[in-house]
């Protein structure tokens, strides 16, 4: 008998509330509670509950034919506490019913399996002991943020003593191989590995309302039949997607509640699959092969990789500002500080502030609360100065004085023994190297003319201003429609009639007069953004 696994992830972020730079030093506090409580409550309403309630149904009519699974994040759970605390029950009801599965997870649904081992295992030891705290259960089959695996993620999970891990079917990792069997992590073969079918998971994830899509409307009896379709080898299909798809990111007019009560019914009555759980399918099934993953892989984004949160200088410096903090906020032992340390270790942070605009600018700029990336890293960044100052305050040293000194004598000696041999090349090679690194960071941070579609109308008024009309004019002169339209409703009259007047005389504009307006431009872009 082949199964079919149903697999939901559930994630809210602590979204943090206007931090201004004044503001550091002064106020400790860093997120929005007003904002957080009502995307917590709108998303109940049009997901959380309702889907629930229908799987609940599935589950008193199916009996231990249907299995679902979730993970749920710390803070998820949190969020729920203090906003929605009938949602939290609904998923009790649900694990209660023995049907449904609780997997391991970090518990700020952080990218600390990237950077910092110890951090890791310790969120993901706090995640269970929520989950043991808030439903009664021990999680036995993990899977990381955003579905994040690499050979040596999955080897540090099978070292925390999980037997099975979900992640991504990502193309580029599987070339000819399907999905659709169990696999094996390739340093510790102990570790079974389940991947996604992104395929059939997309169709209801992300295509399911899609009018333009080919095969719109997706019934549940079509998707039946596409399992049918399937090589009667393969062993598993696994359906893995946010929860948030129904109802929120799928609207309940697009049919996704029908289609989800019939489902169920339709894959057991017209196909060879039964439902089964990570956990179940660890114990029955055998790995046809290891899976070689030497880079990180994830769910996100056409690459599948982990450049939605880490892809740029923005994101690499904020995390990297924010782990180098690690050491001391361990030490602290202060539960105000861990507490904003695992808020803020939340990859959604990071994620608002990618600049992917092309491949997937759209899915991006609907989870992104803010104008542009850059208005996302400053406000992160004055946030993280503030919590800076306090971990600086709550733990001055990380090491006593004494190895301090040992390990400042051992790196002055290993900088003469370097200086020894040709000081001139040596300083001049890391003088060159920083500039570099500076003139890299300078580059990928200054904004580009497309980026006025990102910047608030209010911005955009003062931005204009401050603008010569015929540069505008020139830098504007084969902008797309988007960029025109933003800019023009946000003219005075006096500067809309500049402005008319200035393309009235330009005429045929040049190339290189285009760079050079598009370059003023450009620069008072970022006077505004810095």
């Amino acid at each position: 008998m082949k199964s079919v696994c149903f697999y939901f992830q559930v994630h809210q972020p602590f979204r943090l509330r206007t931090y201004r730079f004044f503001d550091i030093g002064k106020n400790h506090y860093y997120y929005d509670e007003y904002f957080n409580r009502m995307i917590m409550r709108r998303i109940a309403e049009k997901c959380y509950l309702p889907m629930n309630s229908i799987l609940l149904d599935q589950i008193k009519t199916l009996g231990s034919k249907f299995k679902v699974s979730f993970s749920i994040s710390g803070l998820a759970i949190e969020q729920m506490e203090l906003y929605a605390p009938e949602v939290l029950e609904s998923f009790r009801k649900l694990v209660a019913t023995g049907q449904v599965e609780i997997l391991a997870e970090t518990y700020a649904h952080s990218l600390s399996s990237l950077r910092d081992k110890e951090e890791f295992i310790r969120q993901v030891a706090l995640h269970t002991r929520k989950i043991q705290d808030t439903f009664g259960i021990t999680p036995t089959a993990f899977r990381n943020t955003e579905l994040i695996y690499s050979d040596q993620i999955g080897a540090d999970v099978a070292e925390m003593g999980y037997k099975v891990m979900l992640t991504e079917g990502a193309k580029h990792v599987l070339g000819w191989k399907s999905p659709n069997y169990m696999y094996a992590n390739a340093i510790n073969p102990k570790l079974k590995v389940l991947l996604r079918n992104f395929r059939l998971s997309d169709d209801i994830a992300f295509r399911f309302g899609m009018q333009s899509w080919a095969d719109w409307p997706l019934t549940a009896e079509k998707f039946a039949g596409w399992l049918n379709n399937l090589n009667e080898k393969e062993e598993v299909v696994n359906i893995f997607m946010d929860y948030e798809t129904f109802g929120e990111h799928q609207w309940a007019a697009t049919g996704i509640f029908d289609f989800m009560k019939k489902l169920p019914a339709a894959i057991l009555e017209g196909t060879q699959y039964q439902f089964a759980t990570p956990t179940e399918l660890g114990e029955k099934l055998q790995p046809v092969g290891a899976i070689h993953v030497p880079y990180p892989i994830s769910w996100a984004d056409e690459e599948r990789d982990i450049t939605a949160w880490l892809g740029n200088n923005m994101q690499d410096e904020a995390f990297a500002r924010l782990y180098e903090l690690a050491p001391k906020v361990r030490a602290s032992q202060d539960e105000a500080l861990i507490r904003d340390w695992q808020y803020l270790q939340a990859s959604d942070h990071f994620y608002y502030m990618c600049t992917k605009w092309f491949s997937d600018g759209v899915v991006h700029k609907y989870f992104n609360h803010y104008p542009s990336p850059y208005e996302a890293y400053i406000n992160y960044m004055n946030v993280l100065a503030d919590f800076t100052i306090r971990v600086n305050e709550a733990v001055p040293h990380t090491s006593s004085p004494e190895e301090e000194l040992r390990q400042t004598g051992e790196a002055l000696l290993s900088l003469g023994a370097a200086l020894g041999k040709s000081a001139i090349t040596q300083v001049k090679k890391a003088a060159r190297q920083i500039e570099d690194s500076v003139r890299r960071k300078e580059q990928e941070i200054k904004p580009v003319l497309e980026d006025l579609a990102k910047m608030s109308d209010a911005k955009i008024k003062k931005l204009v201003k401050e603008l010569e009309a015929d540069d505008l004019v020139a830098a504007l002169n084969q902008a797309g429609e988007e960029l025109v339209s933003k800019v023009l409703p946000n003219m005075s009259k006096k500067a809309r009639e500049a402005f008319e007047e200035a393309r009235a005389k330009a005429g045929k504009v040049s190339k290189t007069r285009m760079k050079e307006a598009r370059k003023k431009v450009e620069e008072k872009m970022k006077e505004f953004l810095g």
